[in-house]
């Protein structure tokens, strides 16, 4: 209370007190500072019982108030006295000894407040950068501790200053042994100056290290030789004379210690408030997007930052449940890595487990975004070790075990960092990670190469429902991201020798057939026996031919010679015989629902491809290998396979499958197309494609129809139940069957709709 009531008469004595030049009133304020140290006998007394916090903020309003009366860029004396006599460097000297108690964080608050509103730079200057440097080494060292908010505040305002100008990161840029080789010339201090200094007290009576603080004999010398502002030199009492030489941190040099500042904010992460790792998580984002080459170099290299990175990821992977309900992993709320805030308690729709999950993916999403915004070096070290120290020793083995719910936790939680990662690189490294860097045709005797690979797409058929259609929907997202080698890897590496055709030199006869309008050795799909129900139902009128289309790109141009779009879109429509289509039953059903769709999603495709310098027509047949011999690529081959088995299936493991076809046939590249969207292609011996797998399925179906009493009436009936247009009622026989004819007629309109779509599209000028 009394120590209150003196900082009370003091500021009244001060407002009545004639005005002082500046530099007079901060060396008083400054003089007031240090004769406490030789006046008070009270060592326990915290510092905000002193008078020393409120002489800290008149020295700062004077530095401000001398800069907003100067010209912009001018130094006034005051600031010249604070350089000059090394305040700073003390005032890191009384933080560390944090002597009396709580002048850590007064000193930190100062720094803070006077690199935030000093608007001139001051990190240039050495005797603000090192002292800065030396009050970084202070932060963190201790988790929990009372400064905590003090020390954040400081390392961010230090971070802001250098993403403003990235050149200064270099003076935080710190070569131990150079500082060591070079102490013993640069350091030397005089042995006057030490004399003495092994055991000095103050006048508290406390022995104390010739670091932690000045000695109260060393501040009344200059007190007595600092009458007059002008003659207060000697009032500085930095810490070269104060034997900084001895002191443990310039003795020793660990790996880690370059990069201070970032060591000091990786050990603030760990704090157990949340608000804490949160601005040292800004920190760090603001750090590794300095554009600094040697800054991004030591990050990655001389810091623990990878480790950091990775390590949580693990620790916190391996902290969730061993079952999780995969619609849980992908509906819980989208994930902000700043905001990871939860309350079990006034969650209505929490389940086990969701605050481990939501801890989990919000890191992740940390590390995505600091990838992301990271100097380009610093990204690719990043996400390398996010993949081998995580992705490789961490989920692979959870990915390859052989336990059904284990994998379907793993693979749901893969499916949901592939939906949200966004950064290139990262996305890079995750897409090596499950489908390997391999470029070449495949074969069926390499088809392991890669074992995660080979796994996934291998799950994509397994004895599990649930494990399939998760893989599959991992995949279908995997192919909607940005990444040329994805589709590449999955399937057009198969398919550039286009050795799927079956190749007949063009001569005069064939000339002829095609000037009749007919293709070579195409069939007439109006003459085949399995497509004699062509009716004008069934074809396109002229106002769909009429229908908007999405702009055409400069890489897809017409073909001369390609089959003519209403044979193709004619041959996916009339696929399913009329007996086995409900669709006509129900309205909103129809193929112009799948081309506003098709138009749509086309669009997003060719934005995505439009960097990839795709052809816009098929290689020349002179210049495949037509000899090699042709296989599909594990991927097409699975799901070539489950397509064949559509009416055994279950309806929500049928609309996974159609849903991958879909969004393969809709990429704009001119083999993807001939390959899966072209009925009238000329398949080499042994070759399959997309349309042959239907063709053969129609064929079943056609058999199998005869079988089933009522078929189309019960097949009307399902599809309104799954419409929800009928209620639940008794259990239909063959209901497998139905469901699978109702999602192949709809695929066969979804194919002619994005047969249509692309090549309206490139066929418009």
């Amino acid at each position: 209370m009394f120590s209150k009531f003196t900082s009370i008469l003091q500021h009244a004595v001060e407002a009545l007190a004639p005005s002082l030049p500046l530099q007079e009133d901060f060396v008083y304020h400054w003089k007031a500072i240090t004769h406490y140290y030789i006046e008070t006998s009270d060592d326990k007394a915290p510092v905000t019982d002193t008078n020393i916090p409120s002489h800290l903020e008149q020295m700062l309003d004077i530095l401000v108030q001398e800069e907003n009366e100067r010209e912009s860029g001018e130094t006034g004396p005051c600031m010249e006295y604070l350089l000059h006599h090394k305040i700073l460097e003390t005032l890191y000297t009384l933080g560390k000894a944090d002597c009396p108690p709580g002048m850590k964080q007064q000193v930190l608050a100062f720094y803070t407040k006077l690199l935030g509103r000093i608007r001139q730079p001051l990190l240039p200057h050495i005797n603000v950068h090192r002292p800065v440097q030396k009050l970084i080494r202070l932060c963190g060292e201790v988790l929990a501790t009372p400064t905590e908010n003090e020390e954040i505040q400081f390392l961010c305002i230090v971070c802001a200053k250098l993403k403003q100008d990235p050149y200064l990161v270099n003076f935080f840029l710190e070569n131990k042994l150079k500082a060591m080789a070079s102490k013993g010339s640069a350091d030397v201090i005089p042995e006057d100056m030490i004399k003495g200094q092994d055991s000095l007290t103050t006048g508290m009576g406390q022995p104390i290290q010739p670091e932690e603080m000045p000695s109260a004999a060393g501040v009344e010398q200059m007190e007595k030789e600092d009458d007059l502002p002008q003659e207060a030199d000697d009032l500085s009492f930095s810490l070269d004379e104060l034997n900084v030489a001895s002191s443990p941190e310039s003795s020793t040099v660990g790996p880690n210690q370059d990069y201070n500042l970032v060591n000091s904010l990786l050990n603030l992460t760990k704090s157990p408030d949340g608000r804490i790792a949160v601005k040292a998580c800004e920190g760090l984002m603001l750090l590794v997007s300095l554009p600094e080459p040697a800054a991004a170099k030591c990050l990655t290299q001389s810091t623990c930052l990878c480790e950091l990175l990775t390590d949580r990821l693990a620790t916190l992977y391996k902290a969730l449940p061993q079952s999780l309900d995969p619609l849980d992993i992908e509906t819980v709320e989208a994930i902000n890595w700043g905001l990871d805030s939860y309350s079990h308690k006034e969650d209505a729709s929490a389940f086990p487990g969701k605050r481990a999950l939501i801890s989990f993916l919000s890191w992740f999403d940390y590390c995505d975004q600091l990838i992301k915004e990271a100097q380009k070096t610093a990204a690719v070290a990043m996400a390398k070790a996010v993949r081998e120290r995580f992705f490789i020793d961490v989920m692979e083995p959870q990915l390859m075990q052989t336990s059904e719910i284990g994998i379907l936790t793993s693979t749901a939680l893969l499916h949901r960092i592939v939906r949200q990662v966004t950064s290139d690189v990262l996305l890079q490294e995750t897409v090596y990670f499950i489908l390997g860097e391999h470029r070449e045709p495949e074969t069926l005797t390499d088809i392991n190469r890669h074992p995660l690979r080979h796994r996934l797409i291998e799950h994509c058929d397994h004895i599990s429902d649930e494990i399939s259609i998760m893989t599959l929907r991992m995949f279908e997202h995997l192919l909607q991201k940005p990444s040329e080698h994805i589709l590449y890897n999955l399937v057009l590496r198969n398919l550039e020798e286009r050795n799927y055709i079956e190749y007949k030199p063009f001569c005069q006869e064939d000339k002829d057939v095609v000037e009749n309008g007919q293709i070579v050795g195409a069939v007439d799909l109006e003459e085949d026996p399995l497509f004699t129900d062509l009716s004008p139902d069934n074809t396109l009128s002229t106002q769909e031919w009429l229908s908007p289309s999405p702009p055409i790109s400069p890489e897809h141009q017409k073909n001369d010679g390609k089959t003519e779009v209403h044979k193709i879109v004619n041959s996916f429509l009339c696929l399913v015989p009329d007996e086995a289509k409900s669709s006509y039953h129900v309205e909103g059903t129809g193929y112009d629902t799948y081309l506003r769709d098709a138009h749509r999603q086309f669009r997003d495709y060719c934005v995505i491809c439009l960097r990839w310098e795709w052809p816009g027509s098929p290689r020349p047949l002179e210049k495949c290998n037509l000899e090699a011999s042709f296989f599909e690529g594990h991927f097409l081959k699975v799901l070539f396979e489950r397509m064949g088995r559509i009416l055994d299936q279950p309806y929500d493991v049928n609309l996974q499958v159609t849903s991958v076809l879909s969004k393969l046939a809709l990429f704009p590249h001119p083999h993807i197309h001939e390959y899966l969207l072209d009925p009238y292609v000329n398949l080499a011996s042994g070759c399959r494609s997309l349309f042959s797998v239907i063709v053969r399925v129609v064929g079943d179906l056609m058999v199998r129809i005869q079988r089933i009493p009522d078929f189309t009436p019960k097949l009307l009936l399902v599809r309104k139940r799954l419409l929800g247009l009928e209620p639940e009622g008794p259990i239909i026989d063959h209901m497998t069957l139905l469901e699978g004819v109702i999602v192949l007629e709809e695929f066969c309109k979804e194919l002619a709709a994005i047969a249509f779509v692309k090549y309206h599209a490139s066929s418009t000028p």
